[in-house]
């Protein structure tokens, strides 16, 4: 009886503490997905304003199959006065070939101990500085860029002075196992309506990797180089605690080519341990920045930083409530569970709002039945963070596709 009196109060202090922690990617998640919800504002018009200068950088490894398909989109939103550059970093193919074939200017880098998207972009930057654009602009070498996407990006950045972050998303094979569609919701979501949601309010978002426009005088002071998969949400933090948060632009949209299957599991891998790496570290530092320079713009994003993958959120959430539950069946007391299954309605509520408006078409409603599936099969991925964590930049093989 007495070791009962001891425990029930610890555990049930434990549960509040994982329940009030939980509150917090949940509220964030609730409130931006709540945001998106609302009628779009009206798209502004860039008619008789003149185009920044704009170069246009492609790092590429090994990308002689996709990488033409991408030019091709390219080259009819550039001016004479633009730039198309290709990095061809560590090529072994014919990757520089296709590209000059095509009218992009190509450097050649080859350095083996220093390998990633991040060195072959710095490379590319000191390549350009001797005759400075107004507007950057970073594509990946297997990405289809809609009309339209470049003027829209380049304009928003050099009015903002601010770098803006395009729709990125990935295409849906032909016959998408349920596994697909439901990871491109949580890409979707990631990419699209978090983002949407804080653009709606006013505020910033992270980076997520091909198309983003940066004034030059911004990109200019800092350095891209690094081998991470998160070094796009690195940079966007960085960039606002220097005062130049990203600004998303849900109108310009990049398309990405899926990975094989060979392939898919360890890029998600690295993509979400990652991720969880990116909370761990820079949700504190970036907080401690928003208190330090009294910055809400800062604060929204750390708060933004605090949400952790989609799958992994639900996953905790599940376990909390699970024990919970069960404790309180126990004889404890019921408040964590009480408090965990409220955030559980405001996650069902963001999740309905969220495939309402941006998903609907792509993912019917009956692929949820699916989710446990889907979860049981991500358990292995979140140990392996544990285990052998993985966040350094490999390319994989992904699925060539034919411009159209």
């Amino acid at each position: 009886m007495f070791i009962n009196q001891l425990v029930f109060p610890l555990v049930d202090i434990a549960l509040l503490i994982i329940a009030l922690g939980l509150l917090i990617p949940i509220a964030v998640l609730f409130i931006e997905c709540s945001a998106a919800s609302l009628p779009n504002r009206p798209q502004v018009s860039n008619a008789g304003v003149s185009r920044p200068k704009t170069a246009v950088l492609i790092p590429a490894h090994n990308e002689e199959d996709v990488i033409g398909a991408t030019l091709k989109t390219l080259l009819p939103q550039l001016t004479e006065q633009d730039q198309l550059l290709v990095i061809a970093d560590n090529c072994s193919d014919q990757t520089a070939t296709v590209a000059r074939e095509l009218g992009a200017t190509v450097v050649e880098r080859q350095n083996l101990e220093l390998r990633g998207k991040g060195y072959a972009l710095d490379y590319g930057m000191g390549f350009i500085k001797a005759d400075p654009p107004e507007v950057v602009v970073l594509v990946d070498a297997d990405c289809i860029v809609y009309p339209g996407t470049i003027e829209r990006i380049t304009h928003l950045a050099a009015a903002k002075q601010r770098p803006v972050q395009s729709t990125y998303l990935m295409t849906q094979p032909d016959n998408p196992a349920l596994k697909d569609l439901l990871s491109m919701l949580a890409v979707k979501f990631k990419n699209t309506v978090r983002p949407s949601g804080l653009n709606r309010m006013g505020l910033p978002s992270l980076l997520t990797g091909s198309g983003m426009a940066f004034p030059w005088s911004v990109i200019s002071k800092i350095s891209l180089a690094g081998s991470k998969t998160t070094d796009d949400m690195q940079l966007a933090v960085d960039l606002s605690i220097a005062g130049h948060p990203p600004i998303y632009c849900q109108q310009a949209q990049v398309t990405g080519r899926l990975m094989k299957e060979s392939s898919a599991t360890s890029q998600r891998a690295r993509w979400e341990h990652g991720h969880i790496e990116m909370l761990l570290v820079e949700f504190p530092r970036t907080l401690a920045a928003a208190i330090r320079q009294r910055s809400f713009n800062l604060l929204a994003l750390a708060l933004e930083l605090s949400v952790p993958p989609l799958s992994l959120l639900v996953m905790a959430w599940i376990v909390a409530t699970g024990v919970a539950l069960l404790a309180g069946a126990l004889g404890g007391a019921w408040i964590a569970a009480i408090v965990l299954l409220i955030e559980g309605l405001l996650m069902f509520i963001s999740i309905v709002l969220g495939w309402a408006k941006f998903c609907r078409q792509d993912l019917p409603v009956l692929t949820f039945l699916a989710v446990p599936f889907y979860l049981l099969w991500k358990i292995p991925l979140y140990i392996a963070f544990f285990v052998q964590p993985q966040y350094r930049w490999l390319r994989t093989e992904r699925d060539a596709v034919d411009a159209q």
